[in-house]
């Protein structure tokens, strides 16, 4: 009975610790473009790959 008396705010640590996080990455734009990084590593900005076209 005792284990479960320190498991249960352990487990509600950890969850209010991963809700804090998710929270910062909203606050700080984490999730605002989420097809830009994907879409930029196709576009080719290298100038001597662009010359030889």
């Amino acid at each position: 009975m005792s284990g479960i008396g320190l498991l249960i705010p352990i487990a509600l640590l950890l969850g209010l610790s991963g809700l804090a996080a998710f929270m910062w990455s909203l606050s700080t734009g984490q999730f605002d473009d989420l097809e830009g990084a994907g879409e930029r590593i196709l576009i080719n900005d290298d100038p001597e790959v662009q010359e030889r076209r």
